[in-house]
Order: C-alpha cells, then structure tokens, then sequence
C-alpha cells in the first residue's frame, strides 16, 4: 500500500475547503475535480470524532486521487471535499447544508458526524434531491423517514447486540429454550437498540426471563443483577452507555454474577477491561470495525492495510477509531456510484448509489431501500483474560469463561 505524509493530506484537505465554483462550469464538477460536500463538527462537543471522521474522508480522497481518481465517460476525475464547521450545532449544519447546496452548488454530500447532526441535515438535502452518503448517524430513526437521498454504510442502532443472539442461537442445542435477560436504559439508542435484540429473541423464540429499563446517568443495577442471580439467565444484555457499562461491570464483580454470556455496549468507552479486569473477561462487544476484520477491496486492501495507511498518514493514532474507517467507506461508495452511473447527474448517481453491493475493507455494503446498510452486522469483540478485545466473527470462536452448569 502507498504511504504518505500528513502535509501531503492536509494539502488536499485545504485546496478542498477553498474551491470556487465558478464561470460555466457545471456546479457539481469543476474542471476534472468532482466536489463533495460536508457539514462537519471541528468545534463544540462533537469536534473529536468530527476529526476524527474528516480525516477518514480526506484520507479516502487522497487514495483514490493518487490510484486513478475515479473514472466518467472515459475521462479521469479528481475528488475534493469542501468543509464548513458545524461547530456541533444541529441548527447551524442544516443552515450550512442549504448553503453548500444553494450557494455553493455542492449536489453530492458526505454525511455529519452524529445521529443528531445527521438527522438536521438529511431533511436539507433531501428537499434538494441531493444524495448524501453519511457514515456516522447510527440512529434507526433516521431510515424510517422515507427518504430517498440518505444511504449509511455504517451498522445502524438495532444492530448493536443482534449479534450477540445471533451468537447465542448458534451455540444452542435448541435456541428456544435459551433465556435471556434484557437490562435497557430508556433513552432512544438504548431503546433502538433493545428492539433489534426483542426482534431477534422473537426470530428464535427464545425466552425473556427479565425485561428491565434503566434510568438514565445510571449508578445502580443491583435489582436487575439480584434477579439475573436468582433466575440464572443464559445470556445477559446491556445497554446504558459508558456509565451504564461501568455501573454494569462494577456490580456483576461485586455481587459475583455468573452469566455464560454477557454482550454490552460502550465497553471501550467505560474502559471496563481497565477498571474491572476480572469481571469484564468473556464480555462481548459490539463494534462497527476492526482492523483484524477478513475483509479487502481493489482500493484500500484488507482492513489490516487500511488501518496501516491511515496510521502512517496520521502518525498520532496508536489506535484507529472506527469512525475514520467508516468514513472513508463513504467517500469509497461515492467513487463506485459515479462510474456505475457514469454520469454526473444527480439522479443517476442516487440511483447507482442505491444499486450499491460491495465488499470493502469497512465490511460489506448494500442499501435497503430505506438507505441504511443491510450487509454488515456490528462486529463482536470479547475481552479476555489479559483484557485483550479479540474478533469473534462465528459462535464457535466464542468462549465462556464463567462455564456456568445449570
């Protein structure tokens, strides 16, 4: 793979921040170069992963432009992407949206970072008939709009612990007599990411043993985890964000909670293979990426040598976030979409992107009609012993360290 220098990346980010749009060229191209356009957070709460997510665009771009561009009707194109700050602000990235759209002329978007960022612009660009290919809005809701111009490559909430059950099932003599422990906070990820997991319950006919929800900023799960002791569920779900998972990790360590299975969200972030080593081992956890992912493309290569280009053009990464992968995932679909379409009309490109399946470094794409991504589930990663997160892609990889007898 090609390495190259951050000032080499930072040069293309530039030019693409500047490019005017002007004379009679054609709004969306300007000479040989096709401009995306992006409302991204670089400032307020979000401008972390807004970061972190620009930089998986512009490292994309950067691949593609130095690997032939992208090709039209026999002619070789260039990609730049033009930013506006956002500064974490939904009302002010739907005000920005309008004007990359209306002012600047932009008909082709990469998504905000957030579902909250997301779900302000979509409308935007949905009223112009402009597709925008967004990478970090995660939120069910955002594909049960009717949209047409909104497609996500990114796992969407529901999928969260899906897999988990999935997981659960394949291990099962009988699926239907596994019994399962709910434990949700009620806010809207949470509960979007219960439905999916009820939806798989329902598929297997499994059992629902305890269906608690959880309060918010929660501190305290110890009467869910004292029925989990009495009813000794199979498999233990979780989702209360970093606190929730920190909260859940601490109780199950204290109250000496044995579950076979125990699959939670936001276990990186609560940092619970740090604080509680002991408890934590066997967790599972959903992630969107990683970079031991078996999965290439004729652009990036395999997931492995993606992480290893990005690392090299951004040298303060020891570890990549999923949200750089996802992002440059987009920006690969928009690349794919104008050749299938081999064409710069703004409907035939929506068309192409729609008709998208494709297998990349990020995982395998492929739009439901509602625009979100159909092909790839959230991966699984479980902690062990030495805290370590390792990919487990099939249930025969899956271990149960609590070896549980009932």
């Amino acid at each position: 793979m090609k390495q190259f220098s951050m000032k080499a990346i930072t040069a293309v980010a530039a030019v693409s921040t500047t490019l005017a749009l002007g004379g009679n060229a054609l709004a969306k191209v300007e000479g040989d170069t096709i401009i995306l356009g992006s409302s991204i957070s670089l400032t307020g709460k979000y401008a972390t992963n807004g970061l972190h997510t620009q930089r998986g665009y512009d490292y994309a771009v950067k691949m593609i432009n130095d690997n032939g561009g992208v090709t039209v009707d026999g002619k070789s194109y260039q990609l730049a992407v033009k930013y506006y700050d956002d500064e974490s602000t939904p009302a002010r990235g739907a005000q920005l949206a309008e004007r990359l759209i209306q002012q600047d002329g932009v008909e082709y978007m990469l998504g905000p970072y957030s579902s909250g960022m997301t779900k302000a612009i979509a409308p935007v660009s949905e009223k112009f008939g402009v597709p925008m290919v967004e990478a970090e809005g995660a939120s069910r809701s955002l594909f049960t709009q009717g949209y047409k111009y909104l497609f996500a490559v990114l796992s969407t909430s529901e999928q969260y612990l899906a897999t988990a059950i999935d997981m659960a099932a394949a291990k099962s003599d009988d699926p239907s007599k596994v019994r399962v422990a709910m434990a949700f906070e009620g806010d809207p990820f949470s509960m979007d990411v219960r439905a999916g997991v009820v939806d798989k319950i329902e598929q297997y006919g499994m059992q629902v043993v305890i269906d608690d929800q959880l309060p918010a900023d929660l501190s305290d799960m110890s009467t869910t985890l004292t029925k989990v002791k009495a009813l000794r569920p199979d498999i233990l779900v979780i989702s209360g964000h970093s606190k929730g998972a920190a909260t859940a990790a601490r109780q199950i360590d204290e109250m000496k909670v044995n579950v076979n299975m125990i699959a939670m969200t936001h276990c990186e972030a609560a940092k619970v293979q740090e604080k509680f080593p002991k408890a934590s081992d066997g967790f599972l956890c959903p992630t969107q990426w990683v970079e031991s992912l078996s999965k290439s493309d004729p652009m990036f290569g395999s997931a492995s040598e993606w992480n290893t280009g990005f690392k090299a053009a951004y040298p303060s990464y020891t570890s990549v976030p999923y949200q750089s992968a996802q992002a440059s995932a987009a920006v690969y679909v928009w690349k794919e979409a104008f050749e299938a379409a081999n064409s710069f009309d703004k409907d035939a490109v929506r068309d192409a992107i729609a008709a998208t399946e494709m297998e990349t470094f990020y995982g395998d794409i492929k739009f439901s009609e509602n625009g979100n991504n159909i092909a790839k589930p959230m991966f699984m990663r479980q902690i062990d012993a030495s805290g370590t997160y390792n990919l487990v892609e099939t249930a025969d990889q899956l271990t149960y360290p609590r070896n549980v007898k009932y």
